[in-house]
């Protein structure tokens, strides 16, 4: 093999990288930061996360993917570039093939602009695997058996939750809320509460330091932040005081959304197969599984076992790399062009 194989885990908050007979290669927020005349890519990865809220003028950092699909394709191209040329190398003499990974809800048209942004970045081939297949494969569930096992794969943009039997999604369903909205969820509650305006590198250390989806014993003594941001009344620097029970209570409306969706594929899961799941429980992957507690309220309000992957952040990733150092054993689950 001369050209080198790349398997891609395209996050709305990160992207990571698999490089067959290396493994993880890059981890890097996906943040874009360019020039606002030109257009032009300035940073990418871990040094525009850094410039979020802090440009100047002329420079604007942003997210190329909203919701787990891309919302620029000509920065999104840019991006993938630049991550195929640190993996691959730049002065390469074969193009790689390369392996994305995309939501199992999204449309044709999305489709078409992952494997077409990935062929403008320079690969020889591209392939598309869905994300929840990539989880279980990362997780190492036997996905090829005739017995259902359920993922739940929560990013930072979408979950997807999938039941997967026979190498395939037998049921899907994604909604197109995650990790971000909860950060969006904490910035709105600061603001309605205490009319501080925080940003969203803060919002995510509040998650992140107090998020917490069940808490068992409210009367206990719980958790506290100082937070800073700017007082959206005068104008000036503030910092206030934020507990854990505030913040359980600010996310709720976003878990409760995440946990119908799971409770939807359940519906819809043919008997037999549900039975398999309750037999095995519901794996979770993905960043947004690693919020205290998460496992515990989804077994309370579905009834059914749940348990987080070994290493939930690396699974799709993980997955997306096995199954493009085998692709003749996972062919029917991808998509090529």
């Amino acid at each position: 093999m001369l050209s080198k194989r790349i398997g891609i885990d395209l996050g709305t908050a990160n992207t990571l990288v698999y490089l067959a007979g290396e493994g993880i290669v890059l981890n890097e927020p996906t943040v874009v930061a360019v020039t606002a005349e030109e257009n032009r890519v300035v940073a990418v990865g871990r040094e525009a996360k850094e410039m979020l809220g802090r440009t100047p003028g002329n420079i604007v950092a942003q997210r190329p993917l909203r919701d787990g699909v891309i919302a620029d394709y000509t920065i999104t191209e840019a991006m993938l570039s630049y991550f195929i040329d640190k993996a691959a190398g730049k002065s390469r003499f074969f193009k790689p093939e390369v392996m994305v990974c995309i939501p199992s809800g999204v449309t044709q048209v999305e489709r078409r602009a992952v494997l077409d942004a990935t062929m403008a970045a320079g690969a020889k081939v591209a392939y598309l695997i869905e994300e929840p297949l990539a989880a279980a494969i990362g997780a190492k569930i036997p996905i090829a058996q005739a017995a259902g096992h359920m993922v739940v794969d929560m990013g930072g943009g979408s979950t997807e939750a999938a039941v997967i039997s026979l190498g395939g999604v037998v049921v899907h369903n994604s909604v197109r809320v995650g990790g971000n909205k909860i950060d969006e969820v904490i910035a709105n509650f600061t603001k309605k509460k205490f009319n501080l305006l925080v940003g969203e590198r803060t919002a995510e250390e509040i998650k992140i330091e107090l998020g917490n989806a069940l808490i068992e014993n409210p009367s206990k003594e719980t958790k506290k932040m100082e937070i800073r941001g700017r007082d959206s009344i005068t104008g000036l620097p503030r910092t206030v005081e934020l507990t854990e029970v505030q913040i359980n209570e600010a996310i709720q409306p976003v878990l409760l959304e995440i946990i119908s969706a799971i409770k939807g594929v359940l519906e819809q899961t043919p008997p037999e197969l549900a039975s398999d799941i309750i037999d095995k429980g519901v794996v979770l992957s993905g960043g947004t599984s690693l919020l205290k507690n998460l496992d515990k309220l989804i077994t309370k309000l579905t009834g059914v076992p749940c348990h987080v992957a070994e290493e939930a952040l690396l699974c799709v990733v993980r997955g997306t790399g096995v199954a493009l150092e085998n692709i003749e054993l996972y062919k029917r689950s991808i998509a090529k062009k």
